[in-house]
């Protein structure tokens, strides 16, 4: 064990010391899939087990985009369809959640990085959202953070356009346009200022893990030029070596942007 840790140590320093820093992905999205069956292949089905390994792992991929000088890092934690699961499985993931967000502003303090949440937060139960609304004013937005951590917590993509359509609409006649002209001034820029976390910038890398290849509605207007990694490990076993062979294979890519 001792000698199979060494070498995966000497791998992931090879692997991190030949990425190019030049060619590194501004913003990652990391769609966390697999708690369930990690738990119950690895932990005789107790989800508290597996989702607190989880976001341990989360708190870990920080410290390695960090490390690497990612510049920003979007961690899909909790969707709106994930709602419809039984409490017997949500119930201790709202637990381990606000007890993530109870961490992170000293996590962020350590790191230097920025936090922002992004979802229909109205939709969680109130100790969650409590902790969620407290772990950003306390960590705060500042542009001298060498990091942007965004945490899409009960988020949808496809309501994330709704929102933003609603929130444009809604500027547009604040500004005093009519309501006959509001279709020509809809445009994309308006709608991608309007989108939740806008601030930052489009996704680059999308990785999801537990082998499943599908976006799932993660990020549908941020995502629309990333490329992709499909990952096989549950996300409470996914490893530096990972991160480190999908940012390899992101920094050999040709990237098109569409053409």
């Amino acid at each position: 064990m001792a000698l199979r840790r060494t070498a995966y140590r000497y791998y992931e320093h090879r692997l991190a010391n030949a990425l190019p820093a030049e060619n590194l992905p501004r913003h990652i999205g990391v769609i966390l899939d697999g708690h369930r069956r990690f738990a119950r292949e690895e932990t005789d089905g107790e989800y508290r087990a597996s989702y607190e390994i989880g976001m341990a792992k989360l708190e870990e991929l920080l410290e390695w985009c960090s490390e690497l000088g990612i510049k920003a890092v979007t961690a899909w934690v909790l969707s709106t369809e994930n709602l419809r699961r039984p409490a017997n499985e949500l119930d201790p993931y709202f637990d381990v959640l606000t007890e993530l967000f109870q961490r992170l502003p000293k996590l962020a303090e350590r790191l230097n990085f920025s936090l922002s949440v992004s979802g229909s937060l109205d939709l969680l139960p109130p100790r969650l959202l409590l902790a969620a609304k407290r772990a950003v004013d306390q960590v705060g937005q500042t542009s001298a953070s060498s990091m942007d951590v965004n945490i899409a917590l009960c988020y949808g993509g496809r309501q994330e356009v709704v929102d933003a359509c609603r929130s444009l609409v809604a500027d547009l006649l604040a500004e005093g346009v009519e309501p006959a002209d509001l279709a020509e001034k809809i445009d994309a820029g308006g709608l991608a200022r309007n989108l939740y976390a806008a601030d930052l910038p489009d996704i680059d890398l999308v990785i999801r893990t537990s082998g499943e290849a599908r976006l799932s509605g993660f990020l549908l207007w941020q995502s629309a030029f990333a490329e992709f990694a499909f990952v096989d490990p549950y996300w409470p076993a996914f490893r530096k070596v990972d991160l480190l062979r999908a940012l390899r294979d992101f920094t050999r890519r040709e990237r098109r942007f569409g053409a």
